[in-house]
Order: C-alpha cells, then sequence, then structure tokens
C-alpha cells in the first residue's frame, strides 16, 4: 500500500507530520489566486513548491532551509540540486509529495499539476496554495503571501518594499529619457517551435509588462491571446528592438535565416539576447531584467535610433 493510499484511508495531517499540532503559533488564513481559502495550523516548516517560480520566491525571502522537495526542472538557487524531485514535465507524482512530510505545497497551474496535486492534497489535510504571476502586481503579491504563510511579514514587506522601489526608480529613469522621444517598438522573442512559429512576449502577461516598465512599447499591439507568431508576421512588424529570452548562438541562427538581415533592429545593431530566468520565471529576478533592459533602452536611445 503507497503513503498516499494510507493517507487517505485515515491518517490525518498530524499523523503525516509529527509535532505540527504542538508547534507555537497561532493557525494562518491566507486566500490564494483561486480564491481558495488556505488554512495553516501555524507558519510551514516544510515546503514543497512546484515550479522553479515557487521555489525563488521561498529562497528570496531567505527560507530555502525550509524547502524539502522541488520539480525536476527546478535549477536555481543552486542548493536546490540535492532536494528530492516530485515531479517534472510528464505530471506530477502526489506519493512523492506526500513522503516529503510537507505542512505546504506551492503550487501554479501549469502543466496541470494544480489540477494532479489540489483535490488529492486537500483530501489528506496537506495545505496547498496556488499562486499565479499574471502582472508584475501579482508577483509582488505573490511574495506576501509567501512570506505569511512562514510566517515571516516582516522579511516579506521589506523585500515588497525593496520590489516596488526598484521599480519607481526605473520608472523615474525612463520617464527622464532625453528628448521626450517615443518608446521604441519592441518584440521579445521567448521560443522557437518545430513547425517555424515564433513564441512571443503578448500582452496581459507579466513578461511583456516588465517589456513595457523597461520603455519598451509592443511592435504588434493587436497580438491579442495569442502567443504565436508567424516569421512573416515578427519581419513585418519590423520592430526597433528585437530582444530574443536565451542565448546568443540562438539569436544568432535566426538571424541568418532568409529575411532576417534586414529587419531594422538587425540592421541597426539593436537585437539582443536577455535572461530567460529574468523573464519567463516570475520571480524577484524579474526586476533585475527589467533594470537592465531599462539601461540598455535609455542607453540606446541616447544614441539615436536612426
Amino acid at each position: 500500500m503507497t503513503l498516499r493510499r494510507r493517507a487517505l484511508g485515515g491518517l490525518g495531517l498530524a499523523a503525516l507530520l509529527p509535532g505540527a499540532a504542538a508547534r507555537a503559533g497561532a493557525p494562518i488564513r491566507l486566500r490564494d489566486a483561486l480564491g481558495r481559502d488556505v488554512l495553516l495550523p501555524g507558519p510551514a516548516q516544510r515546503i514543497v513548491t512546484i515550479f522553479s517560480s515557487n521555489t525563488e520566491l521561498v529562497a528570496a525571502l531567505g527560507l530555502m532551509q525550509r524547502i524539502v522537495g522541488v520539480e525536476e526542472y527546478t535549477r536555481f538557487p543552486p542548493e536546490v540540486a540535492g532536494l528530492p524531485k516530485v515531479g517534472g514535465r510528464l505530471g506530477f507524482s502526489v506519493d512523492a509529495v506526500v513522503a516529503q512530510r510537507p505542512d505546504l505545497v506551492i503550487v501554479t497551474p501549469a502543466r496541470q499539476a494544480a489540477n494532479q496535486l489540489v483535490d488529492p492534497m486537500e483530501r489528506i489535510g496537506v495545505p496547498v496554495m496556488v499562486l499565479l504571476s499574471r502582472s508584475l502586481d501579482e508577483v509582488i503579491g505573490n511574495v506576501r503571501l509567501v512570506a505569511q504563510a512562514a510566517g515571516v511579514d516582516a522579511r516579506g514587506q521589506a523585500l515588497v518594499q525593496s520590489l516596488q522601489q526598484r521599480l519607481r526608480a526605473v520608472d523615474e529613469q525612463v520617464n527622464a529619457r532625453v528628448g521626450g522621444q517615443p518608446a521604441p517598438r519592441a518584440l521579445m522573442i521567448t521560443g522557437r517551435l518545430g513547425n517555424g512559429m515564433l513564441l512571443v512576449a503578448r500582452p496581459g502577461t507579466y513578461t511583456n509588462e516588465a517589456m513595457l516598465r523597461a520603455g519598451a512599447r509592443h511592435a504588434i499591439p493587436g497580438i491579442g491571446a495569442l502567443a504565436q507568431v508567424s516569421p512573416e508576421a515578427a519581419l513585418a512588424a519590423d520592430p526597433d528592438v528585437l530582444l530574443f529570452a536565451g542565448a546568443q548562438s540562438g539569436l544568432d541562427d535566426l538571424a541568418r535565416r532568409p529575411g532576417w538581415r534586414d529587419m531594422r533592429a538587425l540592421r541597426a545593431q539593436r537585437a539582443i539576447t536577455v535572461a530567460r530566468a529574468e523573464f519567463l520565471i516570475p520571480g524577484p529576478r524579474t526586476f533585475d531584467g527589467i533594470e537592465t533592459l531599462a539601461r540598455w533602452i535609455t542607453q540606446t536611445q541616447q544614441k539615436g535610433w536612426g
């Protein structure tokens, strides 16, 4: 009989987490991104984080030692390498999660993770908190939620204030650009599909908001909810700036393809790579990316777009 079946057979949370009921601290009640009430008997001490973004939130609060399980593809911070893995691209194991005796599971509704874990965890009494990161405000709000769940509210508020101050400084930098020039039209490519289509940052995402906050505007504003565009559409947009989330070799390969060398951004050498970890993993490192991109756009704009 698996550990999950034993738990479902009647073992409560106290049996899975020896001493949990006796731990000091008042119960903590939170509302997660899905509007669910999440009740913890006290500050979470054993946390399973599903997806890199959630791991990074906990680590940014100085709580790396409380993480007891992660997704297989989590790589940062480096300390996660030795932690138990509870699933990956093909799915998530309830048994593997329960084996870590968590008192909190933090999950994001991607790759069916929420569907596979929320109901089973609730049935055995393990609190699950679902986070979304559709905007920078939500990213910052997630810092608060995780800090509250871990009982480190003051630490969370300090981090929130720091991130907000950094955004204000970027806003001031962008607003002070010489001559009041319009924001450059930018296209951020976040991936390439086997059928030739391109994945791009689209409106309504924190990635696109990060690009806009750094002082750019979307080169294809009418893209709507679509994350895929054809190479022809990208070339027709002819952006002032081309941003490629990935390695320089990937950008170089794209630039060698027919038609791309004639793109305005490539002709003017305004095609650069941005770190995937900063623009595709919502968390504190996203603010590093915004600052870096804002500086580059400002410096480039001061030289003149030509």
